[in-house]
């Protein structure tokens, strides 16, 4: 059994995965002395993880369900940041596209277990 409710979740799981993929980048990017980009690759990964187990904290269900609506923004802004990597020649086309497809999955899990969330 887990001791926090948020170990138990499927999202939470997923967004761990994808965190430690954009850790792995953030810190190749903070070798080649590209900090701001690091540092803003690993605080949005953070996020991901972070808003889902903060909301899993919530007393009420809608209270959960905004913290998960800041979790899904986050995946956005991971999404643009991977692709301006792949502008950029910090990434290969394979990595963006597994990371994008990744997210994709996630950002709709997310929103499926809102949706399940605030039916009950």
């Amino acid at each position: 059994m887990a001791q926090f409710r948020f170990e138990d979740l499927e999202i939470w799981k997923m967004a761990i995965r994808i965190s430690i993929k954009l850790f792995d980048i953030a810190d190749t990017l903070e070798e080649q002395k590209l900090y701001r980009f690091g540092e803003q690759l690993r605080g949005a990964g953070l996020s991901l993880t972070n808003n889902i187990a903060e909301g899993s904290g919530s007393f009420t269900n809608l209270d959960f369900a905004n913290f998960l609506k800041y979790s899904r923004r986050s995946i956005f802004e991971c999404a643009n940041m991977v692709y301006v990597l792949k502008l950029r020649h910090l990434l290969s086309e394979e990595e963006k596209t597994e990371l994008w497809n990744d997210l994709e999955i996630l950002s709709r899990s997310i929103v499926n277990f809102k949706r399940t969330l605030l039916k009950s």
